[in-house]
């Protein structure tokens, strides 16, 4: 994308392409995860387009069931809504440790983990197989990274295995299709570390809007096991056509979540130009801005996922003032995750308590790979 341009672009026009991708999502920033779980959700989404099961493998390494885990509740709300396409596995201890502290039982659970996968990709029964956490296995020297690399390098032409965790090695990165680092920002002008519950996710890496929609799982995940009204917004701008990223994943959840999932989208069907915005372009994202705002004093959502509203601001469709002042007021239990790429920085970054920032480092795209509507645009 040139400097002078920033926008979403609508793939309808693109070619389909079939085989399933391997995913390396690595970095010290929050993000991976739960950008993960956001393709796991995409995935049913398409199946349940196609009327065709999309089995997933969650296998889970390093995090043992004595302990609770950011993304346990996005797990619980996937499991609840679709019990019979979601299969779950976790292996090793709960207690962090390092290559000193390395037990019989950390080997034994690392190698159990890692067979329990092999079987998996050999089975064909799944259309995407998360392996959590296995590049610090990996690096801690647990399992041989010859034979996973020969193991995932056999898959099955349309199974799509995502890999997550600090410290990828080179082998897997060369194998992979698509490679997105999470590298966390702080701000130091943020007082006292930033707002609580305002997360930004940027960058030209792949993992935003996946990440957010991993959030709003774990939301609704939370909802669950308490009060269950964590009701959740999507708001999206720039994107008021069709064949997105995340249709499919939040036809998902509405479908399964329809009392507390609430979408909506503004903007229009082509991209749009710096220094070339459209009067229909500013009416649209103020129309957007309306909405969020609104739902943003109501405190009736947990969380609120304002989508593609930094490339709104970079395009000086709306004013930073507004959207920094309604989120230093914002109701201390409500969430918002702010994502999208731009090129300067607005100031309310400055009030986020967490800014991860994906790193693109090899997309399949630039090896001549058809991309996938709804998928990959």
């Amino acid at each position: 994308m040139s400097r002078v341009g920033i926008g979403i672009r609508t793939a309808s026009a693109k070619q389909e392409r079939a085989a399933g991708q391997i995913h390396v999502y690595d970095g010290a920033g929050k993000g991976k995860s739960q950008a993960a779980l956001g393709v796991v959700l995409r995935s049913i989404g398409l199946g349940i387009e196609s009327k065709t099961d999309h089995r997933v493998l969650l296998l889970q390494f390093l995090k043992g069931a004595e302990r609770e885990y950011d993304e346990d509740a996005a797990i619980a709300a996937l499991r609840q809504a679709f019990p019979h396409l979601i299969d779950q596995v976790r292996s090793g201890r709960a207690e962090f440790f390092d290559r000193d502290g390395i037990t019989d039982f950390d080997r034994a659970e690392a190698q159990r983990g890692w067979d329990v996968a092999k079987g998996a990709i050999a089975s064909d029964l799944y259309t995407v197989i998360v392996l959590d956490e296995l590049s610090p296995v990996i690096d801690l020297g647990l399992l041989d990274v010859a034979d996973i690399v020969t193991t995932i390098g056999r898959k099955a032409h349309h199974l799509e295995i995502i890999i997550t965790g600090r410290d990828a090695p080179a082998e897997l990165i060369e194998l992979a299709d698509l490679h997105s680092e999470m590298k966390p920002h702080l701000h130091p002008e943020a007082k006292a570390q930033g707002i609580e519950g305002i997360e930004i996710y940027t960058g030209d890496g792949k993992g935003k809007s996946t990440s957010a929609l991993g959030k709003a799982l774990q939301a609704i995940g939370r909802g669950i096991s308490q009060d269950r009204t964590h009701r959740v917004l999507i708001m999206q701008w720039l994107k008021g056509g069709d064949g997105y990223t995340e249709d499919a994943a939040i036809a998902a959840l509405k479908k399964s979540y329809p009392q507390l999932v609430d979408h909506q989208r503004c903007g229009g069907d082509s991209i749009v130009w710096r220094g070339k915005q459209q009067e229909i372009d500013f009416i649209e994202a103020e129309r957007g801005w309306e909405i969020a705002s609104s739902a943003l004093t109501s405190g009736l959502y947990k969380t609120i996922i304002m989508d593609e509203l930094n490339p709104t601001v970079d395009l000086d469709l709306l004013p930073v003032d507004i959207i920094v002042e309604a989120l230093l007021d914002k109701p201390p239990g409500t969430q918002v995750i702010i994502t999208g790429r731009c090129f300067n920085t607005p100031k309310y970054f400055d009030l986020a308590s967490i800014h991860s920032e994906m790193v693109c480092h090899k997309h399949y795209a630039n090896s001549g790979v058809n991309l996938r509507r709804g998928v990959d645009f």
